[in-house]
């Protein structure tokens, strides 16, 4: 095997807790290869009380940036130079790019799965979507959205005690864009039939369905599927939840949140190399994974 490493290599780190398991760095280390980039990406586990050392690191180490995943997404945002315009309303990021020593902190996984509706040539452009959840990849989604130019948006989550919290912060996504977006306690089931019903896309972005509640739905009743409603579930293990399994049945597209995992390393990887990532490459890593 050539051995690509030479004295002018350059790093992009992930930073997290635990990080051991992610896939993440031979999907990117694939893209780097594949277009003959002089860079490697490699994991570093670290909690809390390194985490301001690692920042310090991109500048002092000159690395082409990095990726974050928990507990680092929103701790991260005041150590940032700059933010983009979906970080700065999400209020966490995932991806750091190194422009000459100054920090800009993007989050890639709203462009992930907007690039992944493209990619099953759903559009969603000027209309209404449905989805559930409203915790950090619900959030992430619903700001990517409303910039992209989604006309509606109707969110459902547990009234639980942050229920308040979330309607503020709903408010504040849909006065800085032009989206119409209204919350709903997800126990008001006639309601969402109703947002269905003229819905161009069902969404699920919790975590219902994972193991080991194999057999747990966010949707109760799902006659409120139908055959024209695409189903998107960013849950990826299973590769199909109960939720997909009910909409396939009833004839309509599904979707996992594969493709958002895949599209928000690429998105990723073009801010960091200016390059597109080989996706036809990397989607075998992804899928057998």
């Amino acid at each position: 095997m050539e051995n690509t490493i030479t004295g002018h290599t350059r790093l992009i780190g992930l930073f997290a807790d635990p990080i051991r398991h992610s896939v993440s760095p031979m999907i990117q280390n694939t893209a780097l290869q594949a277009l003959g980039i002089d860079a490697v990406y490699l994991a570093f586990e670290l909690g809390e009380e390194r985490f301001s050392q690692a920042i310090d690191s991109i500048r002092t180490l000159d690395m082409l940036g990095a990726n974050l995943s928990m507990p680092h997404k929103m701790a991260a945002v005041p150590m940032m130079d700059e933010l983009s315009e979906a970080a700065k309303l999400v209020g966490a990021i995932n991806t750091i790019v190194n422009k000459n020593g100054k920090l800009i902190g993007y989050t890639t996984d709203g462009t992930g799965f907007m690039r992944s509706l493209q990619d099953q040539e759903i559009d969603i452009i000027g209309k209404k979507m449905t989805i559930i959840g409203a915790g950090g990849a619900a959030t992430a989604i619903i700001v990517q959205a409303a910039l992209d130019g989604v006309k509606e948006m109707a969110v459902y989550n547990r009234k639980d005690e942050f229920f308040e919290k979330v309607k503020a912060k709903l408010a504040y996504i849909e006065e800085s864009t032009d989206c119409k977006i209204h919350l709903h306690d997800l126990a008001e089931k006639e309601e969402l039939a109703k947002d269905t019903l003229d819905s161009s896309l069902l969404v699920n972005a919790t975590g219902v369905g994972m193991k080991p509640n194999l057999d747990a739905s966010p949707v109760e009743d799902f006659s409120i599927l139908r055959a024209d409603l695409p189903v998107y579930d960013v849950i990826y293990t299973p590769r199909e939840t109960k939720l997909l399994k009910e909409a396939k049945a009833r004839g309509a597209k599904t979707m996992n949140g594969l493709g958002m995992l895949l599209y928000q390393g690429a998105a990723a990887f073009e801010l960091w190399t200016g390059k597109e990532m080989p996706v036809e490459k990397i989607k075998p890593i992804i899928e057998n994974n």
